[in-house]
């Protein structure tokens, strides 16, 4: 590793166009010739589908675009990837951004891929959770465990973000990332995240297909997969260069971005019924990350909604404000619709219909 002087960025096989690194580090990136004819932007407000060099800014991602780092692991992955490297001889701290995406390879989050490819995956379909349970709980209770739960988890998919340990897995067919308990989690997390999924379809969400493996690991199908292949997907923190590590977007710019994006009413309305969701269940959680569009179909989404569980947040307050209000009320959700251009009366009926659900 550490030699890598060029990233090609691949999309359904096609060459989408090519990173390096200046001399301050920072991420430079320019389409391809091919991808300017044929192709679309990857990320439209950072990188908008024209000819030249784009450079991106040190922070938040370290020098990169959001866009790539979205396919980055952070949290668990980010644990492992460390520990897996630290067991084949490398500092994961001399190791540059190319040499990370290089590391994801073919594995990442939605539909672009690296070259050189330096990823490792397993062939094995079967996963033994609650092996795999007991693994995750060692590595997370010692900052020196470095038995064979690491490459297991890393060859599993190491690079899917957040804090709880996770895997992909096959199963009938179809792709799915199955999560175990963090070190704070309650015993019941799985049946709990399981259960507000049910929920969230009751209230009319955008959902994936979920599971409750082993009637204790909650399981989710990947909506990044399809039969006919990878389907492009970037967060919001990516989109605008949000830190979603700290409190820096409102919910009314997740609107914007829908508006922009989409073009579509329809689309507004997931957002808003998502942002009552998380607010009536008590979601503080809801970081930068956490919100996503998916490109399906050559147009923009509102991507399915994920991670949706009771949370405390930062301090107990939300992550994202609503209304620029950390501690918001059902006016300030009204307020935030109607200035989207949404109509008020059937907000108010989506909260009423969403409130006697839960």
């Amino acid at each position: 590793m550490n030699n890598i002087k060029q990233i090609e960025v691949i999309y359904s096989g096609q060459l989408v166009g090519r990173l390096v690194l200046t001399g301050d580090r920072l991420c430079a990136f320019e389409y391809s010739s091919e991808w300017l004819v044929s192709g679309f932007s990857i990320s439209p407000f950072e990188l908008p589908l024209r000819n030249g060099v784009f450079i991106a800014k040190p922070r938040p991602f370290d020098g990169g675009f959001g866009v790539f780092d979205d396919c980055l692991p952070d949290g668990w992955g980010l644990l492992v990837l460390d520990r897996y490297l630290q067991q084949q001889g490398i500092n994961p701290c001399n190791l540059t951004l190319l040499d990370r995406l290089a590391l994801v390879g073919t594995t990442g989050r939605g539909a672009l891929e690296f070259r050189p490819d330096k990823s490792v995956v397993t062939k094995q379909e079967y996963a033994d959770f609650e092996k795999l349970a007991l693994e995750a709980e060692q590595i997370l209770d010692s900052d020196d465990y470095n038995g064979e739960g690491i490459e297991e988890f890393q060859h599993r998919g190491g690079s899917p973000g957040g804090a709880r340990p996770k895997i992909f897995t096959r199963w009938e067919n179809k792709e799915w990332m199955v999560k175990f308990r963090a070190r704070r989690d309650p015993k019941r997390i799985g049946q709990d995240e399981y259960n507000y999924s049910l929920l969230a379809k009751e209230c009319g969400i955008e959902m994936p297909e979920t599971r409750l493996f082993e009637e204790k690991y909650f399981g989710v199908q990947r909506f990044d997969r399809t039969p006919s292949g990878k389907l492009h997907v970037v967060s919001i923190a990516g989109l605008i260069g949000a830190d979603y590590r700290m409190p820096s977007i409102d919910y009314a710019h997740i609107f914007q971005v829908c508006a922009s994006l989409t073009h579509s009413v329809a689309e507004l309305w997931k957002v808003y019924r998502l942002m009552v969701f998380n607010y009536l269940i008590k979601n503080k959680d809801d970081h930068a990350k956490n919100f996503a569009f998916i490109y399906r179909n050559d147009e923009w989404h509102f991507s399915p909604a994920y991670d949706l569980l009771p949370s405390d947040g930062m301090n107990g307050f939300h992550t994202t404000s609503i209304n620029d209000s950390i501690e918001p009320t059902k006016d300030d959700l009204i307020s935030v619709a109607v200035k989207a251009g949404l109509n008020r009366k059937e907000a108010e009926d989506i909260f009423t219909f969403i409130s006697r659900v839960l």
